[in-house]
């Protein structure tokens, strides 16, 4: 028996876009769906912006399509289905929380008791029930970040987007927003966000997409990525008690392998196997007479993937 694939909350189809001879998009395809979260990554002037402004409505593509949940992009009703945050804090400052939420809740549509349930359903969200009548202009970023959060999901969107959603907040704050961001995939909304931290894409996001050069070079879990592009060895650093003579030579039955530069006090290799081949390793060492002070084993991280397929460090 088959079954019929379910229909992606987002697909994006071919997208391209120039700006005179810059040509930012070149062909982009992925699709993102329902209830998952999707980091998407990329070096500066890689194309992010220029892409979320499109799936925002804020700028036309020049070739390509764009479905949301099997409708065309340019329907009014799809359009509705999405909620965008931008990196900037876009709030009235000299307003409370409670007016800054039914200000953002009336331009997306929401009107007397849609609007007070929304409202009541925001301020528990963000935890902010108890500042709901404080000027934001008087909040720390992290709190401002969560009502501009709460601002931009006040129509219930199936699709957020969000651009750099914890750029300069502090740890606690990043904290608690991917909590409410978890609490939306949860009841199925579908979750797309840039970040310039590798960390919160490894760690708070089902699937990663990697734009380089207006082009998708990767997509997939960080498994698959991992394993497409580094490798799954594990780097291995061992410290010795005094600089190496010679490289460590192992015999034939030991891997016919070489490790280590005379004159360094460390031995650097990659093994496959952590758990049967880091004994032998350590074994051979103390063999030829070193004794080891300490061990590091460095597991491949997006990071390495990341430098691998685009030969950037990913910084702001």
């Amino acid at each position: 028996m088959t079954y019929a694939r379910p229909t992606p909350a987002l697909a994006i189809h071919d997208l391209r876009k120039s700006y005179g001879d810059l040509q930012a998009l070149k062909g982009v395809s992925f699709d993102l769906h329902k209830g998952e979260r999707l980091a998407f990554l990329g070096p500066n002037g890689a194309g992010k912006t220029t892409l979320i402004r499109c799936l925002a409505g804020l700028t036309n593509a020049d070739h390509g399509e764009i479905f949301l949940a099997g409708q065309p992009f340019k329907s009014l009703e799809a359009r509705k289905q999405i909620g965008f945050v931008p990196q900037e804090i876009a709030l009235y400052a000299d307003l409370t929380t409670r007016q800054n939420l039914q200000a953002f809740g009336r331009f997306h549509g929401l009107r007397r008791r849609e609007l007070r349930d929304r409202l009541a359903w925001a301020l528990q969200w963000t935890g902010l029930e108890e500042r709901a009548d404080d000027l934001v202009g008087a909040f720390s970023g992290g709190m401002q970040r969560r009502v501009n959060l709460a601002c931009g999901v006040m129509h219930g969107p199936r699709i957020l987007l969000l651009d750099e959603p914890t750029v300069g907040v502090d740890p606690q704050s990043r904290q608690r927003i991917f909590k409410m961001l978890d609490e939306l995939s949860v009841t199925g909304t579908s979750i797309l966000l840039t970040t310039h931290h590798l960390d919160e894409a490894e760690e708070r996001s089902d699937r990663i997409v990697i734009l380089d050069q207006g082009k998708v070079v990767a997509d997939g879990s960080i498994d698959e990525l991992v394993e497409k592009s580094v490798g799954t060895q594990r780097l291995v650093r061992l410290r010795i008690d005094r600089p190496l003579s010679s490289p460590i030579r192992a015999g034939v039955s030991e891997g016919a392998a070489s490790f280590g530069t005379p004159g360094e006090n460390e031995i650097a290799t990659r093994i496959d196997d952590v758990s049967n081949h880091l004994p032998d390793l350590i074994e051979l060492v103390r063999r030829r007479g070193y004794g080891i002070a300490d061990v590091q084993v460095e597991a491949p991280s997006l990071h390495h993937v990341f430098l691998h397929l685009t030969g950037y460090e990913l910084r702001d």
